[in-house]
């Protein structure tokens, strides 16, 4: 399932973006871009995994096509970096755990120009991810497992000209597995449009 959402994803992105070059689909124009975002995530944990960093800072690079005025499509793999805890235990032993997120998978969104000159939009989109969590360190070994991710954001676009903008949003990732309930996140970042 994690590998064909991946595939799908790829080929859909890609073939809309190689029929971009003045090409129309339904009467608007096929616009590609690339993107590289910042992403802010605070993780919501369950159980035992409460002792857990529950902050993770994370880049994001992206692929997608705007398919006319309101709706786009995009690809996405993000990655953070590695979250060190102290875990102290009541007999004096203790462990240092590191915790790591990555992600991939694809968006659908949607646009709404805000003004005459199309400089800003309001963004909403809604998706599924990938998510990999991996903690090392622990008494039982490394834990290391795939969970689909649903996401639903909002948030706002604001074009410099026909090819850079700008995109500030919000996320959230309902994981719900056996250590992790949701992920609540904050991106920004720029995209380019060829």
């Amino acid at each position: 399932m994690n590998k064909a959402l991946l595939l799908a994803s790829a080929a859909c992105v890609l073939c809309f973006s190689t029929a971009a070059n003045a090409q129309q689909i339904f009467g608007h124009d096929i616009e590609p871009y690339i993107g590289l975002d910042y992403v802010y995530s605070h993780a919501d944990y369950k159980g035992d995994a409460d002792v857990l960093k529950k902050d993770f800072n994370s880049g994001a690079v992206n692929i997608g096509t705007r398919l006319g005025e309101y709706a786009g499509l995009e690809a996405f793999y993000q990655q953070s970096g590695n979250r060190k805890s102290n875990v102290y235990y009541d007999d004096g032993t203790s462990e240092k755990l590191k915790t790591r997120l990555y992600s991939y998978g694809l968006d659908l969104y949607g646009y709404m120009p805000l003004d005459c000159l199309n400089k800003f939009d309001l963004v909403a989109s809604i998706g599924a991810a990938n998510l990999n969590m991996r903690v090392k360190g622990l008494p039982e070994g490394k834990y290391d497992k795939n969970h689909m991710a649903w996401r639903a954001g909002a948030g706002f676009q604001y074009n410099f000209d026909e090819h850079v903008s700008a995109r500030v949003m919000y996320r959230y990732s309902y994981v719900d597995t056996k250590y992790l309930d949701n992920l609540n996140e904050v991106s920004a970042g720029l995209r380019y449009t060829f």
